[in-house]
């Protein structure tokens, strides 16, 4: 539905990157699924090794202009083979597989299918849902997903952070041209396909007996686009799902290592960090191929309803509790990790009454509880918002006032604030100083330790296979944590300065780029 191109991506596990990229290899080169996530998997475990976030950052930035270019020539070649968007009007409604008896509602396109908004109480995308339901997910991708945050915690300065910012939320009103239109393109092009009804039919086609709308983009490059074309946007949406799924596991081994391993282990050497990093993401893999089988059987089979659905269970809290912290000085730990906790939980919940009880196919009986039935995932999110909202407030306000030292730099209304006073934390303008050893004074945080004794390899020769171990754990033999190094390191300080033009020419973007969103939201109501 033209609705869904504004949904972020899957927080939770990568299995959706795998699944998305096996579906493209599996529809290109006729793979086992599994053969194809396995084959994913070996070249992305090549690519984590030998690259890194900078890596990661050029090779997105070159695929995204190359994705583009391809994206746009099969939309022209989807719109040419349809007759334009009148036609495409017209004849998705005549889009029904030949299998389909003609008598039961399965396998019919949705009599609103062109309305962004749509009834709030019987459709499958209610209107509240849509404007309310789905923001709150996309403030905590957008905002304080892992991923996001370290590219934009690695631009040069706060003028490329917001630049990148509004570059990608250009870049997010395409998808409705060059994505959700396509895709029902593909419907009309290849009904007995991509609008199979038939379980058995189903699974014949795309080995997914809920349904195989998932195809319907892979479909599209595979059949509509010149071959050498073809293979170079196979080749390029297959390294963007490996890059991200890169990015993925980049960012969850720096959160378990960090915020966790550290936490419980403040000592900790490099050597031990880099292990201890590697090992989780190794069994991250294991969770997310293991995870596969409920994306397939989840939600009808519809990969994007999954993701919605995942997203509306587990980020509402975050992004409220961020919001808060954000913009009310009143926030305290207390009140936060209420919030989050009793989200967290609640959402756990939902989500796993989701995988007990499975929506039904389409003509079986629904009998799953009224709180899966009835209150639909983007009303749920909205709820879950509301209770981590009232509960934050009302235990921060019952609690004591978090002290000014402890919010300096950290909010919105602090962030250009007087230096912080003595025996305050290190503010964003105010680095780390310190000894760089192995040990550490009174009240020095552990973060800026570093234990150059066990943090350096041994400068001995050592055997191939050593060097190929050291290499595939990250550690190489460069010392790049002496004490010699550690001190020509300079502290990155953060400014919030703009140089006037550059700030304005921002500033007019981000106007020219809210409009064009609500033009087209106007537009297709």
């Amino acid at each position: 539905p033209p609705s869904q191109c504004s949904r972020p991506e899957c927080p939770c596990l990568p299995s959706v990157d795998m699944y998305a990229g096996a579906l493209f290899i599996q529809q290109a080169l006729h793979w086992d699924l599994y053969v194809a996530v396995t084959g994913l998997l070996v070249i992305t475990a090549i690519y984590t090794v030998a690259g890194g976030l900078a890596a990661v950052i050029y090779t997105d930035a070159l695929q995204t202009v190359i994705m583009l270019a391809g994206a746009l020539t099969l939309m022209g070649f989807s719109f040419a083979k349809v007759g334009g968007l009148e036609d495409l009007e017209n004849r998705y409604f005549q889009a029904i597989a030949s299998s389909h008896d003609g008598n039961s509602t399965c396998g019919r396109p949705r009599e609103d299918a062109f309305h962004i908004f749509r009834d709030p109480v019987t459709s499958d995308l209610p209107w509240p849902g849509v404007l309310v339901g789905m923001t709150i997910p996309s403030l905590w991708y957008w905002c304080t997903d892992q991923v996001i945050v370290q590219r934009s915690l690695a631009a040069k300065n706060l003028s490329h952070a917001k630049g990148g910012a509004l570059l990608a939320s250009c870049l997010k009103i395409l998808p409705f041209f060059v994505m959700v239109l396509p895709g029902m393109i593909s419907r009309i092009l290849f009904p007995d396909l991509v609008a199979c009804a038939d379980p058995n039919l189903c699974k014949e086609i795309c080995g997914n007996p809920s349904g195989c709308s998932d195809i319907a983009y892979p479909k599209l490059v595979i059949e509509l686009l010149p071959l050498g074309l073809r293979g170079l946007m196979m080749s390029v949406m297959i390294a963007a799902l490996m890059s991200s799924l890169t990015s993925i596991f980049n960012s969850a081994s720096t959160i378990f290592t960090m915020d966790l391993w550290r936490h419980f282990r403040p000592l900790s050497s490099e050597w031990e960090l880099m292990i201890v990093g590697r090992v989780f993401v190794l069994l991250l893999v294991i969770v997310s191929i293991l995870w596969i089988p409920l994306v397939q059987a989840s939600q009808g089979g519809q990969l994007f309803i999954y993701i919605q659905t995942i997203s509306s269970y587990l980020q509402p809290p975050v992004a409220v509790v961020f919001i808060l912290g954000c913009f009310w000085r009143r926030t305290n730990e207390k009140g936060a990790f209420s919030g989050l906790l009793v989200g967290m939980v609640l959402g756990l919940l939902r989500m796993v009454l989701d995988f007990v009880y499975m929506q039904p196919q389409c003509g079986e009986p629904d009998n799953r509880p009224g709180v899966v039935k009835y209150v639909h995932y983007l009303y749920f999110s909205m709820i879950l918002a509301l209770v981590t909202l009232v509960l934050t407030v009302m235990v921060s306000l019952w609690t004591e006032r978090p002290p000014e030292e402890m919010i300096h730099h950290l909010t919105w209304f602090t962030r250009k604030a007087a230096p912080a006073e003595k025996g305050a934390p290190a503010s964003l303008s105010s680095p780390p100083s310190g000894p760089v050893n192995g040990t550490h004074e009174a009240g020095q945080p552990p973060s800026v330790q570093m234990d150059v004794s066990e943090g350096n390899l041994p400068r001995k020769k050592t055997s191939e296979l050593t060097r190929l171990l050291l290499w595939i754990c990250g550690m190489d033999s460069r010392d790049a944590g002496t004490v010699e190094a550690a001190a020509e390191t300079k502290a990155a300080v953060a400014s919030l300065d703009e140089a006037p033009l550059v700030k304005h020419v921002l500033n007019v973007s981000l106007i020219l780029c809210v409009s064009a969103g609500v033009f087209l939201w106007a537009y297709f109501a």
